[in-house]
């Protein structure tokens, strides 16, 4: 399994896990969770007690990734295998990413 801390402006806002089977699951931190004035990360992903369960990188993450070329190039950079979408997720939005949400690795 392989965990990451997701930030919304800088704020810890939730926890995504890809799971041994390839599956993935996000959820909200309580304290995110809690707090009436802070927006959930994505209209897909709206704030619940609920885990989200997916068979796939959930598309919210997913649409954080580069496309084509710059894809191939960052693959190739980081050695991370094409198919490895979380991991390519976790490397390449650490700090420099589009929008208020950054996605890291959780050790």
């Amino acid at each position: 399994m392989r965990k990451a801390r997701v930030y919304r402006n800088g704020r810890l806002a939730g926890y995504l896990y890809e799971l041994d089977d390839r599956t993935f699951t996000f959820s909200y931190d309580p304290d995110y969770f809690l707090d009436k004035s802070a927006p959930s990360i994505s209209l897909t992903l709206p704030k619940t007690h609920k885990e989200y369960h997916s068979d796939f990188l959930f598309p919210f993450f997913y649409n954080m990734l580069s496309e084509g070329v710059n894809r191939k190039l960052q693959n190739r950079q980081l050695k991370i295998d094409e198919k490895d979408f979380f991991g390519l997720l976790i490397h390449t939005s650490k700090i420099d990413s589009i929008g208020a949400v950054n996605i890291i690795e959780d050790e």
